[in-house]
C-alpha cells in the first residue's frame, strides 16, 4: 500500500509547483555581512588593522591600498567601530563564495591623496606658524624682563 501512496507523490510532484519559496538575497537592517571601505574617506591611519582579531585586514601606506581577507574576515565589526573617519561599513550582503580565496584590494584615488596631502600641508604651516608666534611671544618676554631689571 505505500508503494503505490509513494507512486502517487511522486506523479504530484513532477506535475505541481515546488511548496519552497526562493531564498531572499537582501537581508535585513542589521545583519552583518561584508565589511565595505570609503577610500575617499579612509586615511590609511591602520586602526582597522591592528584592532581586526583575525588579521584579515591590511593596509599599504607606500602604495596607498587597503586590502582584506574575505574569508578570513568573520564580520566582528571591530574595524568599523574603530575607525576614526567612519570611512568603513557593514555591507547587507554576504560574501559570495568563489573557487578560489581571494584578498580584495582597494586604492585611494588621485582625488583623495590630493587632498589629505593638502590637508597635511595645511596641518604643517599651522604648526610653523604656531612655533613662530610662540617664539616672538618668548623673545617679546626676555626683553620685557631685561628692561625691568634695576640698574645697580
Amino acid at each position: 500500500m505505500s508503494l503505490i501512496s509513494f507512486k502517487n507523490t511522486i506523479l504530484h510532484n513532477l506535475v505541481s509547483k515546488p511548496k519552497t519559496r526562493k531564498v531572499e538575497k537582501e537581508y535585513p537592517v542589521g545583519t552583518r555581512g561584508h565589511v565595505e571601505n570609503d577610500m575617499d574617506l579612509c586615511v590609511l591611519c591602520g586602526l582597522c588593522s591592528i584592532k581586526c582579531p583575525t588579521h584579515a585586514i591590511s593596509i599599504d601606506k607606500a602604495e596607498k591600498t587597503w586590502s582584506i581577507n574575505p574569508m578570513s574576515c568573520i564580520q566582528c565589526r571591530c574595524c568599523v567601530d574603530n575607525c576614526p573617519k567612519k570611512s568603513l561599513s557593514m555591507g547587507l550582503r554576504f560574501t559570495e563564495p568563489g573557487p578560489e580565496k581571494v584578498t580584495k584590494t582597494f586604492k585611494q584615488s588621485e582625488k583623495a591623496i590630493a587632498a589629505q596631502e593638502a590637508l597635511m600641508k595645511a596641518a604643517k604651516e599651522r604648526a610653523a606658524a604656531a612655533a613662530a608666534a610662540k617664539a616672538a611671544q618668548a623673545a617679546a618676554a626676555g626683553n620685557a624682563e631685561k628692561k625691568e631689571e634695576p640698574k645697580a
